[in-house]
């Protein structure tokens, strides 16, 4: 059970990034005073947290609803990850794990940025999404492993509160060097995760027997 935990805080901390979101925010909110700030990280987490919730909780009666079985969905999720893994292990900007060039550049011109895109796409991004799906489906049936994932998730999402928070002192703390190293060592994790994920989808696809 404590393994499950593991996992799940592991690959949420890969995909959804607390520093890394911490230091768009910083970069987002640069004018703005304390005050706005706590309140657009809160209002921020808050509303990525329902979202992964919800998915975590009919994301997979929707998929069983288009007709897309676990193996398929274990393969696809692991390519997804490994995608990502990939490219944090060379410290390359992701689209499933941040926002685009153009989202950033739009967000710029909003005042209020805890929507779009610090609830979505930076924290509740595609990544994020896939991998609460897959990593409840994997351990389906079982409510403590599946309690397991959601504390996971929590975990994270506190711990991206945190970051948000003392977004500017993180920056200043790590540098971009440090923000890196960290990168690419959840990097390399997340691409043995997700390998283990798209092995165990093909096994269960029954290709191979």
């Amino acid at each position: 059970m404590f393994e499950t935990y593991i996992i799940a805080v592991t690959t949420f901390f890969a995909t959804i990034g607390p520093i890394d979101v911490a230091v768009v925010f910083a970069g987002l909110t640069s004018d703005k005073s304390s005050r706005t700030k706590s309140k657009l990280a809160i209002r921020g987490v808050v509303i990525a947290g329902i979202l992964l919730l919800l998915f975590a909780l009919l994301g997979e009666k929707i998929l069983n609803s288009l007709g897309i079985t676990l193996a398929a969905l274990r393969t696809a999720g692991g390519i997804l990850l490994l995608l990502i893994g990939i490219d944090m292990v060379f410290a390359r900007e992701s689209g499933g794990t941040s926002a685009t060039a153009d989202e950033v550049e739009e967000a710029e011109q909003s005042q209020d940025i805890s929507v779009f895109p610090l609830a979505t796409p930076l924290i509740a991004g595609p990544g994020a999404i896939g991998a609460v799906i897959l990593l409840m489906a994997d351990v389906e049936g079982d409510y403590a492993q599946q309690a397991m994932v959601i504390l996971g998730l929590l975990s994270i999402l506190l711990m991206t509160l945190v970051s948000l928070l003392g977004a500017s002192q993180i920056h200043k703390i790590l540098g971009v060097t440090g923000l890196h190293v960290i990168t690419r060592i959840f990097g390399v994790i997340l691409c043995a995760l997700a390998v283990q994920f798209m092995f165990d989808g093909i096994k269960q696809s029954g290709m191979f027997t």
